[in-house]
């Protein structure tokens, strides 16, 4: 028996008529396999990625949003893990188990630097994963956590928004 998550999708862990289920839902899925493998094993993360496609060949939609996801966790890694150790400080971010670092990881970035996804829709997600893949205390952890910068982080306007995805697009 493996320690490793099974990563495989199941049809009852992806709700349908939930929005963003079907290919963000995946996407989210295929980017933890990416990030916890990376972080786990130190295999580059391109590599862990591209790997994962080929095998899974999943809709060009969830795959670009994948991608999307993994590049912009990793590039902004410097970033959103300090923001994770001032919403969870008891934790130092290395001690938080792997898969839980990687949920909480994707979220942020989604909450944070993206905001393309509604706040709820991400913990939402978050939480799921959490309950799909992690130890039974982590999706309470994951949702305080999240709910916590939910509260104390302003989302930024419309327009820094469009900004800010118009700088990562360069």
């Amino acid at each position: 028996m493996s320690n490793r998550p099974d990563f495989e999708p199941d049809e009852n862990d992806i709700q349908t008529g939930f929005p963003y289920s079907n290919a963000h839902t995946l996407s989210r899925r295929i980017a933890l396999q990416v990030l916890y493998e990376s972080d786990a094993s130190h295999h580059p993360p391109g590599e862990v990625l591209a790997r994962q496609l080929q095998e899974r060949q999943p809709t060009a939609e969830a795959a670009d949003y994948a991608r999307y996801l993994v590049e912009g966790v990793t590039s902004h890694q410097e970033t959103i893990d300090p923001i994770i150790h001032e919403y969870a400080p008891e934790f130092p971010v290395t001690q938080i188990a792997v898969i839980d670092r990687n949920i909480l990881r994707i979220a942020v970035f989604e909450m944070v630097i993206d905001h393309r996804q509604p706040v709820g829709v991400t913990i939402d997600e978050a939480v799921k994963l959490a309950k799909i893949f992690a130890a039974d205390s982590a999706p309470g952890f994951i949702n305080g956590v999240l709910g916590s910068l939910a509260k104390t982080r302003t989302p930024p306007t419309a327009q820094e928004a469009s900004k800010t995805q118009a700088e990562d697009a360069e």
